[in-house]
C-alpha cells in the first residue's frame, strides 16, 4: 500500500514532527536554531503559523498554506534540513541513513492531518497548547515558554488561565 498525503491547496493542517531519538532534548536546547530554520523557510515558502508548541523531542504545529499551494512536504523537508545543518554532527546515524547521506536528527516521516472544520480546528489548537501539561513539563499551559499560546493570549484568543480548570471534558483536543 502506498501512503497518500492530503493535498488541499490553501488547506489548514495539523502536524506532529519527532526527533529520531525521542530521549533527547534537542528542540528546546536549540530552540533558537529551530526558530531560525522556520524563518528561513517561510521567507521563500510562506505559510501562516496558526499554532506551534515545541517540546524537547517533538513539536506540534498547525499551518494554513497559501491559497494555491498544498506543498507542506517541501517546507518540512527544508525546515528539518536547515535545523540539521545548524547542529554539530554527533548523533547516532544508522547504516540506512549513512547510505542515503542523511543525518540522524529527525524521524523521516511526520504525522499530518487536514483540518476539516471549525470544531476540528479548535480541537487541534487545544491539543497543541495543552501538550506540555499532558507530558508533565508544566502544571499550567501558560508556563511553557516554547509555544505560540503566549501570542494567542496577547491577542485575546485564549485566556492566560486556559486549561487550568477541568471545565471541559478534560481531553483538550484528544479523542476518547
Amino acid at each position: 500500500m502506498q501512503y497518500r498525503r492530503a493535498d488541499v491547496k490553501g488547506g489548514t493542517y495539523f502536524f506532529t514532527v519527532n526527533l529520531a531519538e525521542r530521549n533527547k532534548t534537542l528542540l528546546v536546547d536549540r530552540v533558537n536554531e529551530l526558530r531560525d530554520a522556520f524563518k528561513r523557510v517561510k521567507t521563500n515558502h510562506p505559510f501562516k503559523m496558526d499554532a506551534i508548541v515545541i517540546l524537547p523531542d517533538h513539536l506540534h504545529a498547525i499551518w494554513t498554506l497559501p491559497k494555491n499551494d498544498s506543498d507542506f512536504a517541501t517546507r518540512w523537508g527544508l525546515i528539518k534540513a536547515n535545523f540539521s545543518r545548524s547542529i554539530a554532527k554527533n548523533e547516532r546515524i544508522n547504516p540506512s541513513r549513512t547510505h542515503k547521506g542523511e543525518r540522524g536528527i529527525w524521524q523521516r516521516r511526520y504525522w499530518e492531518h487536514l483540518i476539516r472544520d471549525e470544531l476540528d480546528y479548535q480541537s487541534h489548537m487545544d491539543y497543541v497548547y495543552y501538550n506540555p501539561v499532558k507530558h508533565g513539563y508544566v502544571k499550567n499551559v501558560i508556563d511553557w515558554p516554547y509555544s505560540s499560546f503566549h501570542r494567542d493570549v496577547e491577542v485575546g484568543i485564549y485566556s492566560a488561565d486556559w486549561g487550568e480548570s477541568d471545565d471541559s471534558d478534560g481531553l483538550f483536543g484528544e479523542r476518547r
